[in-house]
Order: C-alpha cells, then structure tokens, then sequence
C-alpha cells in the first residue's frame, strides 16, 4: 500500500516498490532515444530518468533476437523500458524481461496515436478500452517487482471533460497503479499524423494539476510542449515531476543543469566540449563492433544549437559521417570547427 503523501508536489516519497526518481525524465520518441542517445544524454546529466523507444510485446516475444531490443549501456541507468501491447499475457512476460534485463521501471504506452499501432490496440486507443488497461496493469505488476507506471493522453478525439482522463485514472489506480504520465493534449485517432497529434490539440495543463488534486497519493507527471527547466520548475510546484520530449533530444544541453537545479546536485562546471569528450570512448567502442558513424551522431546535432559554430557541426557531420569508412576523427573534426568558430567570434568581440 502506498504510504501518505504529506510531501509537497514534486517531492513524492518512495514506496517500499518504487525507487525512482522522476522529477526530471525525457520522454519515450520512436527512432530517437536508442541507447545510443540515451549515452549522450548520461554525458550530460546523471540523474535524468531516461526511457527507451517503445517496443512491442510481438518484438520482445515473437522475434528471434529480443535482446537487440533490450540491451543497453550500463552509465543509462536510471533506465525505465516502455512496451507497446494490450495482451495482458504478453506484457506480463515483457514485464519480466524488463526485470530479468535489469531496467529500473516498466511503462505501458497507452498515448501514442499512429493509425500504424492502433489497429493492433497500441498507443492512445488503449484508452477506449480501460478494461484491458486494468487486466494489463495487474497482470505486469503481478509479473515483476519493478515499478509499473502508464503513459495516456487527458481524452481521445473529441472528448473535451476532465472527467474523461479523471476517471481513466481512477480506475487504473483502482488496479494498484501509482504513477501516471499524462500528456496534457487530446489524442486524434483520425485525420491527424502522430506530428500535428503533437502540436494541434491544445494543451490543458490545467487538467494534469487537477488530477494531483483529485489523486493527492498517487504520482502525477506532466508531458507535452515543455522546453525549458524555468518551465519545469514551474510545473513542479502543481505536479510530482516532468518529462520532456522533443526538446531534450533536438536541443540536448537544456539538460546541462537539471541534476543542480532539479536534484539538487552541486554544480558541474561540465561544457559542451566536456560533455562530447565523454562521449568520445562510447563512440570508438561502437565503432569498433561495426556500428557506422552517422548512427551515433545523428543524435548529437543539437548540442551546439544557437551557438557559434552550431550550423558548421551539424553540416560537417551531415556531410561525412554517412560514409561507411568514417572514423572517430570525422567527429573530432567537427569539434574542431566549433572551437574554431568561438575563437573568430571572440576575436570579433574584442575589436568592437
């Protein structure tokens, strides 16, 4: 049973089954948080709880090589594996994979809405069908010892009350469910791509504070448009902790100082140039088992975004990286051409 919640949002205690902290975390992004970002993002904040790509219960159980999808670098941790299904069985079983692999947290995706995963009752559309939500939630949390924690949206299509997501929520946490990620946007199962799903439906942040209000036990997390730590440190004073999404990945040093500001670490003092020299041995190591260059650094871009020399990294690693002979000195290089950029750009300073 989970202890009362005498703590101000954003400082949820622990239960004797949760040891995770999830003030700060980056959101689930198919294509984008693969391990190997997942490393670049540990370069940069230590505390950050970082989920995977979600996978499908027909990866993990019907495909001859489960563990390409399970594998990942020990610096990830605290890690949280997200699954897509609706067969009570099946997630189990995921759910017992994701223990056995030693993931930190086990989450079901019931808020992606691409038309791709929902004729098979993935994503969003999980929320017309609560029932099996419940039957899936007890049946993973009867499976592990890991946390079990769910991702939704506040409504589907046209549904406009709060009562909709309030009562989606409380009979999920009637099954014994603590956490709760909640996109605060409608998802539109018909006439939008998962992109304007993104960005269309308006957001109502109001509905997520309300649901901390109405379920003061239970661990309310808040996603959708969030791009700056002013703004999560705001969310953090109606909400138990924020997950960011887009902004995290395109823009990767907004994380520089959420394990000080967030966690309460003491400052790091780590640039850009620190974090990227730190990335360097993970990089070789990959290439060494063949891995080509441009799957590594394609998540990097961002890193110098609105700095100079910020265009000139990205078009260089664009232009060389895709090779299939590129090396370590390709990334090096484009290092380079940054540093060479700032020192043009404090030289034109001090002339002024």
């Amino acid at each position: 049973m989970q202890k009362e919640n005498t703590e101000k949002p954003g400082s949820k205690p622990l239960t004797s089954r949760d040891s995770v902290d999830r003030r700060f975390s980056v959101a689930p992004m198919m294509d984008w948080t693969t391990s190997d970002y997942r490393v670049f993002a540990r370069c940069i904040t230590q505390d950050t709880l970082l989920y995977t790509e979600m996978v499908t219960t027909g990866a993990l159980l019907q495909g001859n090589d489960p563990e390409r999808f399970l594998r990942y670098a020990e610096c990830e941790h605290p890690i949280a594996l997200q699954l897509g299904g609706a067969d009570a069985k099946a997630l189990a079983q995921c759910a017992k994979l994701a223990e056995q692999y030693g993931y930190d947290e086990v989450n079901l995706n019931a808020g992606c809405p691409s038309d791709r995963v929902q004729n098979s009752l993935i994503g969003a559309i999980l929320m017309a069908h609560p029932d099996k939500v419940v039957a899936a939630m007890k049946a993973m949390q009867d499976a592990t010892s890991l946390p079990v924690t769910i991702k939704h949206r506040i409504g589907l299509d046209d549904q406009q009350e709060y009562g909709v997501v309030r009562d989606f929520v409380g009979l999920v946490a009637d099954a014994g469910v603590e956490t709760f990620i909640v996109h605060a946007r409608n998802a539109i199962l018909e006439g939008l791509s998962p992109k304007e799903n993104r960005e269309i439906p308006p957001l109502k942040y109001d509905y997520v504070y309300q649901l901390k209000k109405d379920f003061p036990d239970l661990e309310i997390i808040i996603n959708g448009g969030i791009k700056t730590i002013e703004e999560t440190e705001n969310h953090l004073r109606h909400v138990d902790g924020v997950m960011m999404g887009r902004e995290a990945y395109n823009n990767p040093w907004v994380m520089n100082d959420v394990d000080q500001r967030i966690f309460g670490r003491s400052p790091s003092n780590l640039d850009r140039f620190d974090a990227l020299q730190k990335f360097l041995p993970y990089v070789e190591k990959q290439l060494a088992q063949g891995e080509r260059l441009m799957h590594m650094t394609r998540h990097i871009l961002g890193i110098f975004q609105g700095m100079p020399g910020g265009k000139q990294f990205r078009r260089y690693l664009s232009e060389n990286g895709h090779r299939t002979d590129a090396k370590i000195d390709v990334l090096i290089e484009a290092i380079e051409l940054v540093k060479q950029q700032l020192d043009k750009a404090k030289d034109r300073t001090n002339e002024q």
